[in-house]
C-alpha cells in the first residue's frame, strides 16, 4: 500500500500487516488490548508500530500511563486507511477464513439494570439483521477499564472516562426518585414530608441497593440537605430487586425514573417528592476512538435514536 503523508509526499509501500496492528492500537488505546485482539504478543505489536513509525518518520502515538493517544499524524491515517483495511478484512473473511464461523458478537457492558431497560430493547431489532450481541454487567471503573483492554466494544456508564484514549458521547439524563408503595404513601402522608422533610421518614424502612445507601445518600443530600446515617431494612445488589421488593411493601427508595416509570404509571408506586431540583445522572455511551466493530456505528445511532424518543 502507497502512502502519501497530509502534505502529499509519497512516504512509499507501507507494511499492510504493521497498518493492521497500527489500526488496532488506534482503536483500542493501548498496545496490550491491541495485541490480545491480534493474538499478537505485546513486543510483537510494539516493535511492529515503531517500525512503521520510523518508516513514516514520525511518532504515531503518545504513551500515557494507562494506554497510548493517538497523535494527529496517526489520526489522518486512520481516516485513510480504516475503510479499505476493514474492506479487506471482510474479504479475508469471507473468501478465505471459515465460511461457517458466525460474524464477531457485539460486545456490550453496562449496570444490569441499563442493559435491561435501555440498551438490549433499542438493540434487540439487530437480531434478525445478523448481529450477535454478548453482553457483560460491572462497576463503571472496571467496564471502563475492560473497554480499554479491548474486551468490551461499548459501555454504557455513568461515570465520564478521564483521558484521550476513550470517546464519550452523552446519552441521556436519568432523574432519581423517592418512591414508595401506596400503602406506605398514606403512612408518611406528603404533606408531612413536605413540611418537617426527612425527619418525617425516621420510621420509615429503608431498601437499598447495598449497605453503604448510595442513592438514597445522595437524594438525601441534594433534595434534604442532610446526611443519611440509617440503616437500610433490605439490601439487593440489583436495583431491580430493590424495585420488587418497594412495590412489595418493604419501605421506601430512590430509583432512577427509567427503571420505575411503569410502576409508577399503573400505580403500583408513588413519587413522595417532586423537587425542582432532582439529582440526575448523564448516562454515555462510551467507545474506543476508530470505527472500532464493524456494527458499533450501527449499534450506537439505534441507541442515540431510542434516548430521543419521549
Amino acid at each position: 500500500m502507497t502512502y502519501r503523508d497530509s502534505n502529499g509526499s509519497v512516504a512509499g509501500s507501507l507494511d499492510l500487516q504493521q497498518l493492521r496492528t497500527f489500526l488496532a492500537v488506534h482503536r483500542s488505546g493501548s498496545f496490550t488490548a491491541a495485541a490480545q485482539l491480534l493474538r499478537l504478543s505485546q513486543p510483537t505489536v510494539t516493535t511492529q508500530i515503531r517500525s512503521l513509525e520510523r518508516r513514516l518518520g514520525h511518532e504515531l502515538f503518545d504513551r500515557l500511563p494507562r494506554g497510548v493517544a493517538p497523535t494527529a499524524e496517526a489520526n489522518d491515517l486512520a481516516a485513510r486507511i480504516a475503510e479499505p483495511l476493514d474492506a479487506l478484512e471482510a474479504v479475508a473473511g469471507e473468501n478465505g477464513g471459515d465460511a461457517a464461523s458466525p460474524p464477531v458478537p457485539l460486545r456490550l457492558a453496562g449496570p444490569a439494570e441499563a442493559l435491561h431497560c435501555l440498551v438490549l430493547p433499542a438493540l434487540a431489532p439487530l437480531v434478525e439483521e445478523g448481529v450477535r450481541l454478548r453482553a457483560r454487567t460491572g462497576p463503571a471503573d472496571d467496564l471502563l477499564d475492560g473497554l480499554r483492554a479491548g474486551r468490551h466494544d461499548l459501555v454504557l456508564s455513568t461515570v465520564r472516562p478521564r483521558g484521550r484514549t476513550l470517546v464519550a458521547d452523552p446519552l441521556a439524563d436519568t432523574e432519581s426518585v423517592l418512591v414508595a408503595s401506596p400503602g406506605w404513601a398514606r403512612r408518611i402522608h406528603r404533606e408531612r414530608l413536605d413540611r418537617q422533610g426527612s425527619s418525617a421518614l425516621c420510621a420509615t424502612p429503608l431498601v437499598a441497593y447495598d449497605d453503604d445507601l448510595p442513592l438514597l445518600r445522595r437524594y438525601w443530600r441534594h433534595v434534604f440537605g442532610v446526611r443519611l446515617t440509617c440503616t437500610p431494612a433490605v439490601t439487593v445488589p440489583d436495583l431491580r430487586g430493590v424495585l420488587a421488593a418497594v412495590v412489595g411493601g418493604a419501605g421506601v427508595t430512590v430509583l432512577p425514573r427509567y427503571l420505575c416509570q411503569s410502576a409508577l404509571e399503573d400505580g403500583r408506586l408513588v413519587t413522595l417528592l417532586d423537587p425542582a431540583d432532582p439529582p440526575v445522572d448523564t448516562a454515555y455511551l462510551v467507545r474506543r476512538p476508530g470505527a472500532g466493530h464493524p456494527h458499533l456505528e450501527k449499534a450506537w445511532k439505534r441507541l442515540t435514536e431510542a434516548a430521543a424518543r419521549p
